[in-house]
């Protein structure tokens, strides 16, 4: 027994000890250079001088309203759809649940390349507005910069964020709260207003929180459109002057500020007081039956927001199929061809990204899962002290920005422990003449993908007794036999489905592989998607089709994940 807690504690200090060297480091190197002054003192020059800078002030204020804009629009398209697929039955409602999901598989940054073909002056809704007399000449509807194109698809690509955590809340609820209300003579929308809302509160600030975060520090959407005037396309620019410079990171370091004070603030606000009164229901609702007309309308509600959500998508795989230069000014391409799917699988770029990003997220996945399985055995099976806070180490990657890692993990390889007179130098770098970023490039998507397989495996553990692992420990097997040969078994779906959950985000991570990734033969899918983009001619039309090869990867992962986990997949996207 003693040796087992001996055991358990030095595995604990294995997990922290990795945690702080991989997680806490690169968000501590990040922040500290920020303040740091010329004689390495603290000084809050660097920081002031951004908020000075009009550039920088008004990237950080136009991030804050993509954010803002992002979330509330989020919202209000998830919460319409929770309650009506909650508590109510209609014809076609399990497929509906399926495809809710589908603006998740593909990152909002190749939607953009639909957007493009979509809003733009000369494209399809331009035409077909034409076509139909209610225009005489085209219109741009993504505008100067595309602030509001940036707002529309990531809000159509992150509701179903918030809406598994709506749905999962509302299925949580005890229906006779509403029986009560409703026979003291309480109107929908007050008992919505005044029982329902509160007691999901805490669900909406679970899925808000991540789209929030994920908005605020989003760097690939604004790059496709273009859009200079954000903070993280900001930083983005400034990974070149690091060695140089201290803005990139007092810049970084207001964007984490800002993002940390926002969900601290919003979690007193609208996580913590609702906290205490949201139970599960001791009595499981039944939803109500639709008639004929309510049956179509909620139908048509659930059509028309996966269809808006499916556009960007749906003109990604036409934009692959188009012959180059043919779909202008038309509603569709007026020339179609397989060539860009065959490109894209053996051009150079395409086919050695495609070939990267396997081997990336295949070592990170592969650590993921026995880091994630030996997490969460100590959060729900070992009763050691220090657990609580390795769950919340575990989750952290979820609440930092993808961005503020990726800088960190450049801060590293400019100083200790991959600085000057350190042994990993030259094999481990990311800016400079010869750059070799692959470790750190695994260890990010490692990282950053984490949360997916703890959270996995937590679910599956809960699920299931530790009474056959007790008795096999009895028997006198070792406590490592015993979760190879019985837990391991029993937790396999959950293993899976976060690790598909773990693999097919980590193929399609954007802010890591921008940043991390500076030379040609390390591109990851991503870099290479937007590289080939920027690239005239036939580049647009190589880099729909990896987009489409990636949307497919992710809509099959995403199925699978949601089949072995039910309604276990919210707590995926919870901070």
């Amino acid at each position: 027994m003693r040796r087992a807690r001996l055991g358990s504690y030095l595995l604990l200090a294995l997990i922290l000890a990795g945690f702080a060297v991989f997680l806490i480091y690169p968000i501590w190197l990040t922040v500290a250079i920020g303040f740091e002054g010329k004689d390495g003192g603290f000084t809050l020059h660097h920081v002031l001088e951004v908020l000075r800078d009009p550039s920088t002030r008004i990237g950080l204020l136009n991030a804050l309203g993509i954010a803002v804009c992002t979330t509330v629009a989020s919202i209000a398209i998830s919460i319409p759809l929770a309650i009506v697929s909650v508590k109510c039955n209609f014809p076609g409602k399990s497929i509906f649940n399926a495809v809710i999901l589908v603006p998740l598989i593909l990152p909002p940054f190749v939607g953009a390349i639909g957007l493009h073909h979509l809003l733009g002056r000369h494209g399809a809704i331009s035409e077909l507005l034409i076509e139909a007399g209610l225009m005489d000449h085209g219109f741009d509807f993504i505008g100067q910069g595309g602030f509001w194109a940036i707002i529309l698809i990531e809000a159509l690509h992150l509701y179903p964020i918030i809406y598994l955590n709506a749905a999962a809340a509302l299925a949580n609820l005890d229906p006779a709260l509403e029986e009560a209300a409703a026979g003291l003579g309480a109107s929908p929308w007050r008992r919505f207003r005044q029982i329902v809302l509160p007691l999901i509160r805490p669900g909406l600030f679970a899925g808000g929180t991540i789209v929030f975060i994920w908005s605020f520090t989003e760097l690939g959407t604004p790059l496709m459109f273009d859009y200079q005037q954000v903070t993280p396309v900001q930083i983005f620019n400034g990974i070149k002057e690091m060695e140089g410079s201290t803005q990139p990171y007092a810049l970084t370091a207001v964007l984490l500020i800002v993002a940390s004070a926002t969900y601290l603030i919003g979690k007193v606000f609208l996580g913590g007081r609702a906290s205490t009164m949201y139970a599960k229901a001791s009595i499981r609702s039944v939803p109500k039956k639709l008639g004929p007309i309510a049956s179509t309308a909620a139908i048509a509600m659930f059509s028309v927001v996966t269809i808006a959500a499916m556009l960007p998508h749906i003109s990604v795989v036409l934009s692959s199929l188009a012959v180059e230069g043919s779909w202008y000014d038309s509603v569709l391409p007026t020339m179609w061809t397989t060539h860009n799917y065959d490109t894209a699988l053996s051009h150079t770029l395409a086919n050695g990204s495609i070939r990267n990003s396997l081997l990336y997220s295949s070592l990170a996945v592969g650590a993921d899962l026995i880091i994630g399985l030996a997490i969460g055995y100590l959060i729900v099976r070992v009763k050691v002290r220090g657990r609580g806070l390795v769950d919340a180490l575990a989750m952290l990657p979820l609440a930092v920005p993808g961005l503020v890692m990726a800088f960190g993990y450049v801060a590293m390889t400019l100083r200790w422990p991959f600085g000057k007179g350190d042994p990993l130098e030259g094999f481990v770098s990311v800016v400079g003449a010869d750059p070799s970023p692959v470790l750190l490039l695994v260890v990010a998507y490692a990282v950053r993908r984490l949360p997916y397989v703890v959270r996995a495996t937590v679910a599956g553990l809960e699920q299931t007794s530790g009474e056959l692992e007790e008795a096999a420990l009895n028997m006198g097997a070792s406590r490592v036999r015993a979760i190879r040969t019985i837990v391991v078994p029993l937790i396999t779906a959950n293993l899976v489905a976060g690790g598909l959950l773990a693999f097919s985000f980590a193929m399609l991570e954007v802010s890591d592989s921008l940043i991390l990734a500076q030379r040609e033969s390390d591109y990851p899918i991503t870099k290479a998607i937007y590289v080939l983009f920027e690239r005239l001619g036939d580049g647009p039309g190589i880099a729909s089709a990896m987009g489409v090869w990636a949307m497919a990867l992710l809509a099959v992962t995403l199925v699978g994940a949601s089949v072995l986990m039910g309604r276990k997949m919210g707590a995926i996207f919870r901070v």
